[in-house]
């Protein structure tokens, strides 16, 4: 018997090492014809939904500093696209571990980017806004090692046993929940971002000056006639810079007030999965010191 599984072993290592690990998937019968369909996994329909989320919050970025109507909505799309990535992946079966970390690598930049931008409009908070940074960074890649390492390549960082954190299994489980969760702590951003053109109570250089007019802070503001994108101050980039510094802080206000106490709770099951995760860790280091005979006693 101990013959065969011999033979068998360079058979199985061989067709193997026929399947590339490039993203595509062309295994080989052994006389060389193709057993399956080809596939390229960098194509499928979810990824390129991903794709174009990222080219939304580049877009959006650009515009960050003197658009704030224009960035609001792209990069609004691009978070709603982040639903329907989910949904395109069930439909078409087509989930894989590479769209799973692409969509979760895609969120925490967008949302870092954004926080970037509120540290620099709201300096006095912008040890609050590294500090979020920080614990999503944080907590997200402590969480994925966590699940790889002790969970196996196969299980899915959304797959937690309620026995492990109630909290979190129903924020990864519930779709209802997770989606709810994900899009109001964003609008709380969004609404802060939209508040830094628009309210003089976060931003003094909106109140009025002698003349009337905005003093806005904003680089490349018209205040700031050497900026080269202003250069000429009828421009439609000094238009609608104008416009923004006029914007209503009504509708921020109210979109913020809602979303805090859920952008609140988003950031405690950070702390929660960050806590969770070390502890999971922690207790793989010690099933593996016991196994080495780990302490050794004196």
């Amino acid at each position: 018997m101990s013959s065969v599984r011999t033979r068998k072993k360079p058979a199985e290592v061989a067709d193997r090492g026929d399947r590339k690990l490039n993203g595509h998937a062309n295994p080989k019968d052994r006389d060389g014809t193709s057993t399956e369909q080809y596939e390229n996994i960098f194509l499928f329909y979810p990824n390129i939904i991903g794709y174009s989320r990222i080219v939304l919050a580049i877009a959006s970025l650009y515009y960050m500093p003197l658009h704030p109507r224009t960035c609001s909505i792209l990069y609004s799309i691009s978070c709603l696209l982040d639903a329907l990535d989910g949904v395109a992946a069930r439909h078409f079966s087509q989930s894989t571990r590479f769209g799973a970390v692409l969509d979760m690598v895609t969120d925490r930049c967008t949302t870092s980017c954004l926080l970037v931008f509120l540290s620099s409009a709201f300096p006095r908070w912008a040890l609050l806004f590294q500090g979020l940074i920080s614990l999503d960074f944080a907590s997200h890649y402590m969480h994925m090692y966590a699940t790889l390492v002790m969970g196996g390549s196969e299980q899915s960082h959304k797959k937690i046993d309620q026995s492990r954190s109630r909290l979190l299994h129903l924020y990864y489980n519930n779709r209802a929940v997770l989606f709810i969760v994900c899009a109001l702590n964003e609008l709380f951003f969004i609404a802060l971002y939209l508040l830094s053109f628009s309210s003089p109570i976060l931003s003094p250089s909106l109140l009025p000056t002698a003349d009337g007019r905005g003093a806005s802070s904003q680089p490349g503001s018209p205040s700031h006639p050497s900026s080269l994108i202003f250069a000429t101050p009828g421009s439609a980039w000094a238009m609608e810079l104008a416009r923004a510094n006029k914007m209503d802080s009504f509708w921020p206000w109210v979109i913020a007030g809602v979303s805090f106490p859920v952008m609140a709770g988003k950031q405690i099951l950070n702390v929660i999965q960050l806590v969770k995760a070390s502890k999971w860790l922690a207790e793989g280091d010690i099933r593996d010191r016991w196994a080495q005979g780990l302490p050794k006693k004196r």
